[in-house]
């Protein structure tokens, strides 16, 4: 698959119940290519609601490709959809545009972990959970639906058993004070919950300070000889440590003084600021998908002083689309939900080489069963290997013309 097939985006019908809305897609989004049976189950769910009353807004959470708030919108809903990944958030939007007779203000699309302010409390009469992989991204996600419901409004969260859906269940339990098991098929579950106080019942099961936010946890680490303090989130790679990975290419990186540096997946940004000090005066970019890590990789960068850094949320590179550096540093993610994924390393190589300077240079860490030397050699005719671990390998290739 080439870089220009992975921004390719196509739409869809999808079939839910007698409906059938459109659905976009490309790689790197949620489910592409296959049908994410949790949002499904979800999607069948409001399919079959009564329409709600005129002027009901909804609140869906980890929206990914926009098939639930798609079907909700049909039913009725206004519905305020928020993801942390850029390309989902980006699916979502294209989804919800492309239905067949909406109107401006029907609908809004944030890419950003959570509602917060953006939503009103107790202006939702639905709200829709898609499970995240980590604890406190569910505490935090349940914790924002109750908030964010009505006196009777309903809460869906659905998941794979081994997303967390049996611990998400009592939580939900906790808080509104019950949780039905609605349906369960092909290892997922569907909970449902009516918000039937203005309190929650147990407030002390999502009583966490990342609800907060603004709220950050700071991690001192030092990488090459020198000391760097990240501002870190729960669902942010690596949060509470540096990772491995990060730490054999920084101490192996070397980054000559002016020369301009693109991070791409910069996490809480660890490289880019080891770079851009470095570098010195020269031009350093960090680039993220996940929201929070933007915010995070900010507040890093402010911390440690770099006035020549630039931190900006992107699918890959589509954020500096017309810019071209001396050096791409990245340590690429592998995962899309729970299985492994190469078209999204093979996007970041093949659009790491055509953001380089004639000359310029790629380093890039990853496990090292992954096969990532055949997508290095296919982009620049050659693959330098810097460092070759026991768990990790540093390849990369300079770009000759």
């Amino acid at each position: 698959m080439s870089s220009s097939a992975y921004q390719t985006w196509q739409i869809g019908p999808a079939h839910v119940g007698d409906r059938s809305v459109p659905v976009a897609s490309k790689p790197g989004v949620m489910a592409h290519g296959s049908i994410d049976t949790p949002a499904m189950m979800m999607a069948e769910w409001i399919s079959a609601m009564d329409t709600p009353a005129a002027g009901a807004r909804s609140l869906h959470l980890a929206s990914g490709n926009g098939l639930v708030p798609a079907v909700a919108m049909a039913v009725g809903f206004a519905p305020d959809a928020f993801d942390r990944y850029k390309a989902n958030a980006e699916s979502t939007r294209r989804s919800l545009a492309a239905a067949p007779g909406v109107v401006a203000g029907a609908y809004a699309v944030h890419h950003e972990v959570l509602a917060n302010d953006l939503v009103p409390a107790t202006s939702c009469a639905l709200a829709t959970i898609r499970i995240p992989t980590d604890k406190h991204g569910v505490q935090q996600a349940v914790a924002e639906a109750f908030r964010a419901l009505a006196v009777g409004g309903v809460c869906l969260i659905a998941g794979a058993n081994d997303e967390g859906a049996k611990p998400a269940a009592k939580l939900l339990a906790q808080v509104f004070g019950h949780a039905r098991l609605d349906a369960q098929h092909s290892s997922c579950r569907l909970l449902v919950a009516t918000k039937l106080a203005e309190a929650p019942v147990d407030a002390s099961s999502i009583s966490s300070p990342w609800l907060d936010q603004h709220r950050f946890h700071e991690v001192p680490v030092t990488v090459a000889d020198d000391r760097i303090v990240l501002s870190t989130r729960p669902g942010v790679f690596s949060w509470e440590h540096l990772d491995e990975a990060s730490g054999i290419l920084g101490d192996i990186m070397r980054i000559a003084p002016g020369e301009s540096v693109l991070d791409l997946g910069c996490g809480s940004g660890v490289l880019g600021v080891l770079a851009a000090r470095q570098s010195r005066t020269g031009r350093v970019v960090l680039l993220d998908a996940d929201a929070d890590a933007v915010r995070c990789a900010r507040r890093t960068a402010t911390a440690a002083g770099c006035r020549n850094v630039e931190v900006r949320a992107s699918d890959v590179t589509d954020a500096v689309a017309d810019e071209a550096f001396d050096v791409v540093l990245s340590n690429p993610p592998f995962h899309l939900g729970k299985g492994t994924d190469l078209a999204i390393p093979r996007a970041f190589i093949e659009q790491a080489y055509a953001r380089l300077l004639p000359g310029g240079r790629l380093y890039l860490v990853a496990n090292r069963t992954l096969p990532y030397e055949s997508l290095i050699d296919e982009c620049f005719g050659e693959v330098r290997t810097a460092h070759d671990g026991r768990r990790f390998k540093v390849i990369g290739a300079v770009r000759r013309v």
